[in-house]
């Protein structure tokens, strides 16, 4: 992977975290969560024994100190159903890669945990430390098979083999334009008519035109640039060689050399000079959540899903507007971020499996992964909506680890209130909606390269900033990267993965 789409990766799951009480709980297909169960326990008379699954996730608020008490209320459903008991073992998000990936290799009791691209899934699918899953889903896995779009479940096939499962959330991502709605109002800016990147031009110059002490538009992220989250073509994991539409018959092109890439370049210097970008963009530290509360910007190039104008306005504290530039698109990388998967070593494989399958099938075990215990941690407003008790916040409440993307079937989660009680239909629809890439399920295999991915990831560190950010003149400065990245070994990293797709393809990969 590339140093930038590392970073964006990355970021993009830090954001994710961050951002999660943004959309917080939800509705199943109904419009209710509902109670179904997963795989049932054996009947008979003897008793049956218990096992005992260790369940590794990560976490950005530690571990909540009421762990323990929800866990021992999940065991009550676990132990009826399947006969099995959780330890839940949050992990702190930047330890989280080094520290599971120390205990699959001392061979530590792990009996279900995350996996996904930024945390190393490749290397453990190839180091044989991940088991594959088929025959497990094919077993246990019936909630799973029913609340997953088989695009999205057989995307994480590696020679032919499922080794993760994401779980039932956003994915997809709508290229996007995010503004202040008081200043959109006050110039008659309607987000509804804003459809291309023409359309935000002008928007920015009415901002520079008439605001003079706010800048038209930022990044959407510290260390970003302005194309971070504007999306033209599928990456396909590292970047270099990519599916412009993502489609293109499945040849793979130097998007650094393309007339996409070209056009947007000079559309970003043109804004550069006519004054609509953050000058210090290449070099910039602050979030755009940060730049916005401190009134210093308009707008941001953003990802857009069901729901986001919501947590953004939340997050910034002004209420957030969002003009829609494309429609939804899904690629691989959208579901490897995040996963779950079975350790190679795992006591029990099918007790793991029967757990992972309750996730998705089960609202009660769901909505307690994901908010704890009903009159403790949260209470009812209506059926599928909740809020905090009286004299409780997100900053006291005894378990506040707030990802209801992460456990299972999101959509069988709480709303709380203020959000929109029938946000988690509206996101099956954009999942549903979405174009999917041609390349769908293909990930590349980078051992034969690894040595041009590393020198050609180091030449586009150099560049994509200056070159992102308006900063430089494209005319002079873009034919100097694509001369060192073919210097670096670019055509062969291209001719590898194209290979790669070619024989994915042959082998009835291709959807």
């Amino acid at each position: 992977m590339s140093k930038k789409a590392w970073l964006s990766a990355s970021l993009g799951i830090v954001l994710l975290l961050l951002s999660a009480c943004g959309s917080n709980g939800g509705s199943g297909e109904s419009g209710k969560p509902g109670n179904t169960s997963g795989t049932e326990a054996p009947s008979g008379g003897q008793p049956q024994k218990i096992d005992e699954l260790n369940v590794a996730f990560l976490s950005v608020t530690g571990t909540p100190p009421d762990l323990k008490a929800v866990e021992a209320e999940i065991n009550k459903i676990t132990t009826a159903k399947i006969n099995v008991s959780v330890n839940l073992m949050p992990i702190n998000y930047g330890a989280y890669a080094q520290q599971v990936n120390l205990m699959l290799t001392s061979s530590e009791k792990l009996d279900l945990i995350v996996v996904g691209s930024p945390f190393g899934f490749s290397s453990q699918v190839s180091r044989g430390q991940l088991l594959p899953l088929d025959e497990l889903l094919d077993k246990h896995g019936s909630n799973i098979r029913k609340a997953l779009d088989p695009v999205y479940l057989n995307a994480s096939k590696v020679d032919g083999h499922i080794y993760g499962v994401t779980p039932v959330r956003d994915l997809a991502t709508a290229n996007g334009f995010t503004m202040r709605k008081d200043l959109a109002d006050k110039y008659g800016i309607d987000a509804g008519k804003i459809k291309s990147l023409d359309d935000v031009e002008a928007a920015l110059k009415i901002i520079k035109d008439k605001e003079p002490g706010i800048t038209p538009l930022i990044p959407s992220g510290a260390g970003f640039s302005f194309l971070t989250s504007y999306s033209w073509h599928d990456g396909i994991g590292n970047g270099i060689g990519v599916l412009p539409g993502y489609d293109n018959g499945l040849q793979l092109v130097n998007s650094y050399e393309s007339p996409e890439y070209a056009e947007l370049l000079k559309r970003m210097r043109s804004w550069y000079e006519a004054g609509y970008l953050l000058k210090d963009a290449s070099t910039n530290k602050s979030s755009q959540i940060e730049l916005m509360k401190a009134d210093r910007a308009f707008g941001y190039l953003s990802k857009l899903k069901p729901g986001f104008d919501a947590q953004e306005s939340r997050s910034i504290g002004k209420e957030m507007v969002s003009a829609e530039l494309s429609a939804p698109v899904s690629m691989t990388d959208h579901v490897l971020n995040i996963m779950w998967g079975i350790p190679r070593e795992a006591d029990n494989p099918e007790a793991s499996m029967k757990f992972l399958d309750l996730m998705y099938g089960n609202a009660e075990l769901v909505n307690l992964l994901d908010w704890g215990i009903e009159g403790k941690h949260y209470v009812k407003v209506s059926d599928n909506v909740i809020k905090y008790p009286e004299g409780v916040t997100m900053l006291t409440n005894g378990y506040n680890l707030n990802m209801s993307w992460l456990f299972g079937n999101q959509f069988l989660a709480y709303v709380f209130e203020g959000e929109d009680p029938n946000i988690w239909q509206k996101m099956k629809e954009f999942n549903d909606q979405a174009v999917k890439s041609k390349a769908m399920g293909f990930t590349m295999d980078t051992e034969s390269v690894k040595t041009e991915i590393a020198a050609v990831s180091n030449v586009i560190a150099q560049y994509y900033l200056v070159l992102e950010t308006g900063s430089v003149d494209p005319d002079k400065v873009l034919p100097q990267l694509n001369q060192k990245l073919k210097a670096a070994g670019l055509d062969k990293v291209i001719a590898e993965k194209q290979r790669q797709l070619d024989a994915w393809a042959k082998a009835g990969g291709q959807r």
